[in-house]
């Protein structure tokens, strides 16, 4: 064991003095011997000790006890307590002073030595186990500090993004709602001028055409616009449930009217509204945008000469409705991005489409709290099913 400075902190001369002999036979070195508690702190306020052996009772008004307690709180140094008495009355008293260690008198040399190494060890493990508490407590700190750091970038970030997303909304909303009122003119001056192609005029099969065609691409522009309209309230969370009664296959031929009249190919339209409440209440508009993009998508995507089921019934407390085409199908790979917003499936061709309607249809079965799902194969048709509940 290497040499220790120690103070020896003893009343009883004679065996302090057996104390100070049987340490230095194995190189310590004994730095003072003090009577009293008082002249023990004296010394370590100029003397440096790594050991300090305490008897408990001694001269002064200082116990051992209590100036254990002032040594563990100024200088951290180990204590090793020496005591003629190892009672229970004694014993705990000095477990709150935390000791290194606790020699009964008379003691031997080999016991000595040995109480006294494993306090060095005691006291150097606990100091290294202090600095790893003292690093790990800094280490917290700093990432506490950088995780609040981080945290209030990500909110300055989130607001920033919440900004850009309400800027993009106006903009959508105002710029969509700028566009609606020059295209009603040229709609209602497409119409004029089918109205005078019905006269006489030598040019009236073209004017009769191109008005046509303007009175088409004015229409498909502004069903656009009206979806993205849609997307800039869906995005500012302004869509909002209205509810009102309403007569349910009142709702639902009016739909397939609408469709059937807008149909460019000759698709059949079979319907089956079979064990329908006759009224319901809940929001018509999400309803109708719901079944009229899910018809309109079904007769769009199937070929002349086909067939399109709309399917409408009661399963217990909810609506439940399936579009059945035999149209292209969507192939598997792309089923994830289906209703994704602009998505259009490669299989589409030169059919026309935004991609936005079938996320105005997820959106309208979500303010429902409805679900819809679907089953599709290239070339194979797809059928839409529709859930939504009766009471919401």
């Amino acid at each position: 064991m290497f040499p220790l400075k120690i103070l020896i902190v003893e009343d009883d001369h004679v065996s302090a003095l057996l104390l100070k002999k049987a340490l230095e036979k194995n190189n310590h070195q004994i730095i003072a011997i003090s009577e009293t508690g008082e002249y023990a702190l004296d010394i370590l306020e100029t003397n440096q000790a790594d050991i300090v052996m305490m008897d408990i009772n001694l001269a002064g008004e200082l116990d051992g006890i209590r100036t254990t307690e002032i040594i563990n709180d100024k200088y951290d140094i180990p204590v090793v307590y020496l005591s003629a008495s190892s009672d229970a009355e004694t014993l705990n008293k000095v477990v709150g002073t935390n000791p290194s260690a606790y020699v009964i008198k008379p003691f031997n040399i080999r016991e000595l030595n040995m109480v006294i190494e494993l306090a060095i060890f005691k006291d150097r493990k606990e100091k290294e186990l202090q600095k790893l508490n003292n690093e790990l407590e800094e280490k917290v700190r700093q990432r506490t500090k950088d995780l609040a750091e981080a945290n209030k970038e990500l909110t300055r970030a989130l607001e920033k993004e919440r900004e850009i997303g309400e800027l993009k909304s106006r903009i959508v909303l105002n710029v969509s709602h700028g566009f609606k009122t020059p295209l009603t003119s040229i709609l209602s001056s497409a119409q004029l001028l089918q109205k005078y192609a019905e006269k006489d005029h030598p040019f009236k099969a073209k004017i009769a055409k191109h008005a046509d065609k303007i009175e088409n691409s004015v229409r498909n522009l502004n069903s656009l616009l009206t979806s993205v309209l849609f997307f800039g309230k869906a995005d500012a969370n302004k869509i909002d449930y209205k509810p009102q009664k309403m007569f349910l296959a009142a709702m639902l031929n009016e739909v397939v009217d609408v469709v059937k009249a807008g149909a460019e190919q000759d698709v059949k339209l079979i319907t089956s509204f079979n064990k329908l409440p006759k009224t319901i209440t809940s929001d018509p508009d999400l309803l109708y945008q719901i079944f009229e993009n899910l018809l309109s998508n079904a007769i769009k995507y199937s070929k002349e000469g086909k067939t399109v089921e709309f399917t409408v019934w009661q399963d217990e407390e909810f609506l439940k409705a399936e579009v059945k085409d035999q149209g292209i199908g969507i192939p598997e790979s792309e089923h994830s991005q289906l209703f994704d917003r602009f998505f259009r499936a490669k299989n589409v061709g030169i059919i026309e489409g935004s991609g936005l309607g079938l996320s105005i249809v997820k959106k309208c079965v979500e303010v429902l709290n409805g679900d819809i799902t679907f089953i599709s194969k290239a070339n194979q048709g797809t059928t839409f099913i529709v859930t939504l509940p009766l009471k919401r």
